[in-house]
């Protein structure tokens, strides 16, 4: 590595008049003197995959269940050999996270562990996974029978005649409690597959490493794609619409997607055929779901309306649009009997065809998870937020629907038990009072935070970097630090990232930062974002090549780029900071290079 380091947590300077910034986020999130040495030398990297803007104090909220359920899965459950989890941050209210390894001399000791653990899901992975299912859509059906509605003025008259006792005011105590206890379950069912479906992956790439010491890490994920998986069934159902649309003659209607008329008979079959998929397919965010402001496709259906308008577009203009999944499996059947036909005894492909077998049952996992929880599970949780945010409002224990954003979880304990408390006698609550300004000053921290600019990573770069999902996932390589130092190596207009999907092509670049600039995508222009959200699938029809800032080769970046054959170069770092919108680049997706030719 080199005696290079990145900015010292404690020494960052964050925006002026962002003082008390901390109390949007409980004290163990937030660096403190109290573990200084630890926490200043260490290596921190921003997940703006996950969290690329500063977080409410609700936001924050599945940023630290989501990787302390991570962390669990990899330490506590399974005993992942390398891996003990994922510490986490909250600097100036950005994510940084940073990769645990084991003790080297831990690491043996823990092979058997995982074995029977591991071994078990994968000797038992349909069953559990369909069980999987069921917990999850369970788990969804609670979230939305909770009860958020605002106290009645009378209790029903069933209370009385069933002796129930227990009132409307107890039952929103209770509801927000379960409500709670219910997003760490959804979490630990998020992980409690997805660690699983890496290690097999990666347990299939240590052998191709070490069977084909040449073989490229593109060669071997390709080796597992041409899935099907739920993740895309949004996308396709909206090719079914357009199609559905034009058979209907009212295709036109959808030249304005913020203004589409489904009157008369053509709009009402539509407007069926619409809501036989919307529930649950339609549980689509416009971004990752962990955001307050995702636009929900079911409930802002300008969003999906306008993929379905450039599907029009397309159909009418006698383009496929299907996904080139036969292509893609030749291609992937093709590699894999290339380098098996490599091993030398029947033992060496019997392994390798486990291997291969075991990562292809399990992949589809690694992105089906995003729907039922990222997506579907969250859209429910957000409508929920709301819900509770407008209830108080109303009853004016909060000064807007929001407000509830800017409180943590413990926080919203307090306002629940005012509400409760001064509804049982009849009389004024405080909080109103009370939060308002405390509110009000956190709005003004949280609205200069956003427009900071978070630095990439924090305290002493690694000497190497191991960590398996940090690599898989994230794109966080021994390379890519040293890279975002500063090499000595760095060429004049060219940047390097992960080799993520195949191919080499020129064009000219279209940056997105958020959901809102998806539309501006205009046909044969190359995709340039930080990270991309799996509800942006329909753009990838129309993008030359794809490059990122963050994301591995697991990323969902690289996934969908590799089922659409569409060129990638994914953990870039620099990405959106070298590269403008209009400027000609050359992505070559094979080699992990991208080039910014004029």
């Amino acid at each position: 590595m080199t005696d290079k380091r990145f900015p010292n947590p404690f020494e960052i300077e964050g925006p002026d008049g962002v003082d008390g910034w901390e109390e949007l986020y409980p004290y163990s999130v937030t660096f403190g003197e109290g573990r200084r040495e630890y926490e200043e030398n260490r290596f921190w990297f921003w997940d703006s995959m996950h969290w690329g803007t500063a977080m409410t104090p609700w936001d924050s909220t599945f940023f630290e269940t989501a990787i302390a359920t991570l962390s669990q899965m990899n330490s506590r459950h399974y005993r992942i050999p390398p891996a003990d989890g994922i510490d986490f941050r909250v600097l100036y209210g950005y994510a940084y996270l940073s990769p645990v390894g084991v003790d080297p001399e831990k690491i043996e000791p823990r092979v058997p562990q995982f074995m029977e653990r591991a071994g078990h899901y994968f000797a038992n992975w349909d069953d559990l996974y369909e069980k999987w299912l069921v917990k999850v859509k369970g788990s969804i059906d609670e979230i939305e029978s909770l009860n958020f509605a605002p106290l009645p003025e009378m209790e029903d008259l069933s209370v009385i005649t069933e002796g129930l006792a227990v009132g409307s005011g107890a039952g929103l105590v209770s509801s927000y409690n379960r409500f709670k206890d219910l997003i760490i379950q959804v979490w630990q069912y998020h992980f409690e597959f997805l660690n699983l479906g890496y290690a097999a992956y990666l347990d299939f790439f240590g052998f191709c490493k070490e069977a084909f010491p040449s073989i490229p890490d593109l060669g071997i994920a390709k080796m597992v794609a041409g899935v099907e998986v739920d993740l895309f069934r949004p996308n396709e159902e909206l090719k079914v619409l357009a199609r559905k649309a034009i058979d209907l003659g009212i295709a036109r209607a959808f030249d304005d997607p913020g203004n589409v008329d489904l009157s008369g008979d053509a709009g009402a079959q539509f407007q069926a055929a619409w809501d036989e998929v919307a529930d649950p397919w339609f549980n689509f965010t416009s971004g990752n779901g962990f955001y307050h402001f995702d636009e929900i496709w079911r409930e802002h259906p300008e969003v999906p309306y306008a993929f379905i308008k450039d599907y029009i577009t397309k159909i009418e203009a006698g383009e496929d649009i299907s996904r080139p999944i036969d292509a893609i499996r030749a291609e992937r059947d093709r590699i894999v009997e290339e380098y098996r036909d490599l091993l030398a005894t029947d033992e060496d492909r019997e392994a390798f065809d486990g291997k291969l077998g075991l990562a292809r049952v399990v992949f589809p996992y690694v992105e089906n998870h995003n729907f039922y929880i990222e997506h579907w599970t969250m859209s429910v949780v957000w409508r929920k937020v709301r819900e509770l945010g407008a209830t108080l409002s109303k009853d004016g224990l909060l000064g807007a629907d929001d407000d509830l954003l800017y409180l943590r979880l413990n926080e919203v304990d307090e306002v629940l038990w005012d509400y409760y408390c001064n509804w049982a006698v009849n009389a004024p609550t405080a909080s109103k009072a009370h939060w308002a300004p405390i509110i009000e000053r956190r709005r003004e921290i949280h609205a200069k935070l956003k427009a900071w600019n978070a630095p990439k990573a924090l305290g002493e770069p690694p000497e190497v970097i191991t960590e398996p999902f940090t690599i898989m996932l994230w794109g966080i390589t021994t390379d890519s630090v040293s890279t975002w130092l500063g090499s000595d190596d760095d060429v004049d207009g060219q940047i390097s990232g992960m080799a993520a999907s195949p191919g080499s092509v020129e064009g000219l670049a279209r940056l997105v930062f958020s959901p809102d600039d998806v539309g501006e995508i205009e046909d044969g222009e190359i995709l340039v974002a930080p990270i991309t959200a799996p509800s942006w699938a329909p753009v990838f029809p129309k993008i030359r090549a794809c490059v990122t800032d963050i994301g591995g080769m697991m990323s969902h970046a690289a996934i969908v780029c590799r089922e659409y054959s569409v060129p990638a170069v994914t953990g870039t770092g620099f990405g959106t900071d070298r590269i403008k919108t209009g400027d000609r680049i050359r992505v070559d997706g094979s080699s992990g290079t991208v080039t910014i030719l004029d």
